[in-house]
This record gives structure tokens, sequence and C-alpha cells, in this order.
């Protein structure tokens, strides 16, 4: 599984939304994910794509749609 789909996944089974076709949406200005969840996306991010994202330089801006989460994942791939 590519690392979009992975996204997809993780958002999905957090927000019981499927996201493919709001990619751009801001999952935090709508109120589809709090910090709890946030945490958790973190935590699955970190276990099924094997990348290590620093708390200390999260920035909501930066990981507020699928598509900007997917790329910050790329980046740190």
């Amino acid at each position: 599984m590519d690392t979009k789909e992975t996204v997809l996944n993780i958002l999905q089974e957090l927000t019981g939304e499927d996201l493919h076709d709001k990619m751009d949406e801001d999952i935090f200005a709508t109120a589809l994910l709090d910090s709890m969840d946030t945490v958790q996306m973190v935590l699955e991010l970190e276990e099924q794509l094997g990348v290590q994202i620093p708390v200390s330089e999260f920035d909501r801006d930066q990981w507020s749609t699928a598509s900007k989460i997917t790329a910050q994942v790329e980046a740190l791939q």
C-alpha cells in the first residue's frame, strides 16, 4: 500500500470519513480531528509508515489536510 492510501486509511479510522475526494479539506477547521486524535494519527503514521515525527516540529498548518500529511510523511521517509 502506498503512503497516500495508508494516510487516508488512518484518517478514515480516526474520523469515520472517507477523504479520498477531500484531500485538501482542513481536518482541524472542520473538527474532524481533535488533539487526542492528532496524537493517535502521529503514532499510527510512525508505526505504519516507519517515520519519526518530531512533536516539537509539528505545525498543524503543515499537517492540516490529507494532501499535506501525505507530503510531510513522504518528506520524512
